[in-house]
């Protein structure tokens, strides 16, 4: 996916560049397993907004924060620094989904994770597939 940095907020958009984020376990994509889909993501040019819900493949996960962690850095990386980007746990598909939300709305607590080597590392494999 070519990555924007001027996103005019389009849901296809968001979908294209998080569509190739890789699942930590497995050999393949967050949309091959369906984790993500086109129409669980919300955006608005005018309010400057981007939601993203995600569907872990299993009700209790164990992956599921690294990877609504690397959701969100994916887009944070890529979208105009304009755009409020909120990533969450489709409702009533995970177990602990209120605390995973809870840490991914939180950007102090997303910050320290990515000041930890190691899990920043596990994030940019996500990412980037390295």
């Amino acid at each position: 996916a070519v990555v924007s940095t001027q996103s005019t907020g389009d849901a296809r958009e968001v979908f294209d560049l998080i569509r190739e984020v890789r699942d930590p376990e497995h050999p393949h994509s967050l949309e091959e397993l369906s984790v993500v889909r086109l129409d669980l993501i919300s955006c608005s040019d005018s309010d400057s907004s981007v939601d993203v819900q995600f569907t872990p493949t299993i009700p209790h996960c164990s992956m599921a924060t690294l990877i609504g962690l690397s959701l969100k850095v994916k887009l944070l990386r890529s979208l105009s620094s304009r755009f409020k980007v909120d990533v969450r746990i489709t409702p009533g598909t995970h177990n602990t989904e209120d605390a995973i939300n809870k840490q991914l709305s939180d950007k102090e607590r997303v910050a320290a994770a990515l000041e930890n080597p190691h899990l920043l590392n596990m994030v940019n494999q996500c990412i980037y597939g390295l």
